[in-house]
Order: structure tokens, then sequence, then C-alpha cells
């Protein structure tokens, strides 16, 4: 698959995507635990069918020390018993931010209330952001058809 924009060579995306980015980064003083943060992008992307930012966020996890089972189970995450119960809430809201159009009314209050049961105030911000900017970052690469499996872990921090 050959990509219908070079998101890379174009300075206008660049500099669009180096805001975005920032925005990413800017998430690290929120609080939210790197680890739940991975999951968190990996399953938004997941749903979104990108392939880019589905092996760019599943290596970064585990170069940062995620387990392999967890990675494989993201995508069961109801399922299965590796997630603590943190976890298990923002990938709740990951999923109801991530299909908000699907979801008449958005996200359920007991979703956020659930999410507010195990995060702060700034790690609940940093949760929205991720799951808002990790969307973001989905569609672009979805409808430009950027390729994936060239990501090497840390390329872009």
């Amino acid at each position: 698959m050959e990509a219908r924009l070079d998101l890379f060579a174009s300075p206008v995306a660049g500099k669009i995507l180096k805001h975005f980015t920032a925005a990413g980064r800017a998430v690290k003083e929120a609080g939210l635990p790197d680890s739940t943060r991975e999951l968190v992008l990996l399953r938004a992307s997941q749903i979104n069918g990108c392939g880019f930012c589905v092996d760019m966020h599943t290596k970064d996890a585990a170069a940062a020390g995620e387990t392999a089972q967890r990675l494989h189970l993201v995508a069961a995450w109801r399922e299965v018993t590796v997630f603590t119960d943190a976890e298990r809430a923002a990938l709740e809201l990951t999923e109801h931010g991530t299909r908000i159009a699907d979801g008449a009314g958005g996200v359920p209050d007991e979703v956020w209330a659930n999410a507010a049961k195990h995060f702060d105030e700034n790690q609940l911000i940093g949760l929205v952001a991720s799951i808002a900017a990790i969307n973001a970052f989905n569609r672009f690469n979805v409808i430009v058809q950027q390729p994936a499996g060239w990501y090497q872990p840390g390329q872009f921090a």
C-alpha cells in the first residue's frame, strides 16, 4: 500500500502534526500512567482500523515493558483478567469516546463515573486528551492510507 499523501515530507502536514504531537506530550504532565495511556492509544487505533498507530503503539508499549500477553488481549479486554479495574475503566471510556457517533448522547454517565472512581481530575483530562488526540491521528493515517510496519520504538519521541 502506498500513502495518498506523504505526511512526513509535507511542511504543512509537519507543522500540523507537530502541534498534535506536542499536545500528546503535554498529557504526560497529567499523571496518567504511561501503561494506561499506551493501552488507550492502542485500543482506539484498533477500533479505528489504523494500522500505522496499532504498529506504533504496540511497539512503544512493548519497548516500555508492557507484556505481549496484555498487548494481544487489548482487543478483548472485557473477557480477560490481565487488566486492572482502572485500566478497564480507561479502556471502556476509550471505546465510548472513540465510537461517539454510535452512541446517542455520547459517553454514558456510568462510564464517566467509573473512570472518575479510578482517576483524579488531571488524569481524567489526560485520558480525555489522549483519546481525542489518538482519534485525530487515526483519522489522518486512515484517510491518507499511511502504510504500517516500518515504525521503530521511540521514533517520534
